[in-house]
């Protein structure tokens, strides 16, 4: 496989977490977050389908419970392997996947939409859990 689309060591992803990454779309980057099955990896890109500014992953790992993805925010949880909401306000929404495959214990970006662009998130969003009213008094 390409050096440029190696994202992360295979025993890097934790096991009842997230592993977060960074791709890019020619200008504009995507957060990705990456999912260990019992046999395998996925990959979906980070957000939430019912309010797609909220990700699932904040910098610290997607909250796993009972082999699902949960949405902090919502509650909405989503099946692991398929990315489908089976609970919450997106009920019956998928999250968006992202191609990976492994070679040699090493996790590899395979979509053709996206380059590779770094670990960790984007740094286009503020990961805080600041809400969006200000009060400044301005």
């Amino acid at each position: 496989m390409d050096e440029d689309s190696c994202i992360v060591a295979l025993d890097e992803v934790p096991a009842d977490g997230t592993f977060l990454f960074t791709v890019r779309d020619g200008f504009d980057t995507k957060e990705a977050i990456i999912v260990e099955l019992s046999d395998a990896v996925v990959a979906f890109e980070n957000y939430c389908p019912h309010w797609t500014d909220v990700r699932l992953d904040k910098g610290s790992g997607a909250t796993v419970r009972n082999g699902e993805l949960v949405c902090e925010k919502h509650g909405a949880t989503f099946e692991s392997d398929s990315g489908l909401c089976n609970y919450g306000p997106c009920e019956g929404a998928v999250l968006e996947e992202v191609s990976i495959t492994t070679e040699d214990d090493v996790v590899y970006l395979t979509d053709e939409r996206y380059e590779f662009e770094n670990q960790g998130p984007s740094g286009d969003h503020d990961l805080s859990s600041r809400g969006r009213i200000g009060f400044s008094g301005n």
